[in-house]
């Protein structure tokens, strides 16, 4: 990229990620599910980003997003549920790039690397609670897997153990939520497709 292009690059993924940062502070919770389950629109800014202008300022909105809401809100899970979002970046940005990429980026390879990534993702949160994200939770707060998992089932008593909390809670809770997200995030970049600013944008990038 030119010295004026990269500005520009730099310019719009600092906006959007400021956009990100606000919106995952402006979050709300879904009845029956556990208290650290909130549902925000802060990956609307990052499939933005990611289309516009590529894996690389995708990845960068999604982190600074998360340093934002650290240094303005604080933490309510003890830096657990940030870790998570880090880890999952780059699961969530990468192969929404390839395959939108790889289909020739028009609006039918944006829609189908949504589609694509969202199983994806939702298997990947399942894996990450299981594994990590519960387990370091449990450990933060000075409690074993079994006693999160019945707190949590202090909300929903259906939930009993961890297998029940990744179908009740974890699946429909990041299918809700994503969902969202790449709904209104394709809305908005079709928009701007419409206008022919995507046009503009991607011509900025590339050259």
């Amino acid at each position: 990229m030119k010295t004026s292009n990269k500005t520009y690059y730099f310019i719009v993924t600092a906006m959007l990620s400021a956009v990100a940062g606000i919106l995952m502070s402006l979050e709300f919770p879904i009845p029956l599910m556990p208290p650290f389950y909130k549902v925000d629109f802060s990956d609307v800014p990052s499939v933005i980003a990611t289309f516009l202008l590529g894996p690389v300022s995708g990845i960068c909105v999604e982190v600074i997003k998360i340093l934002i809401k650290l240094i303005t809100v604080g933490t309510t899970t003890m830096f657990v549920g940030e870790f998570a979002n880090l880890l999952g970046t780059l699961l969530f940005v990468l192969p929404l790039w390839f395959v939108f990429k790889k289909l020739g980026q028009t609006r039918k390879a944006a829609v189908i690397s949504l589609g694509v990534n969202l199983p994806v993702r939702i298997a990947f949160s399942c894996f990450l609670n299981a594994c990590i994200t519960l387990p370091l939770y449990a450990k933060a707060m000075g409690l074993s897997l079994d006693e999160v998992v019945r707190t949590v089932g202090a909300v929903n008593p259906l939930i009993r153990n961890l297998p029940l909390f990744l179908v009740l809670a974890t699946i429909p809770f990041n299918l809700i939520k994503l969902l969202l997200n790449y709904i209104v995030g394709y809305l908005l970049y079709d928009r701007l497709k419409e206008l022919k600013v995507v046009k503009e944008w991607r011509a900025r990038y590339d050259s």
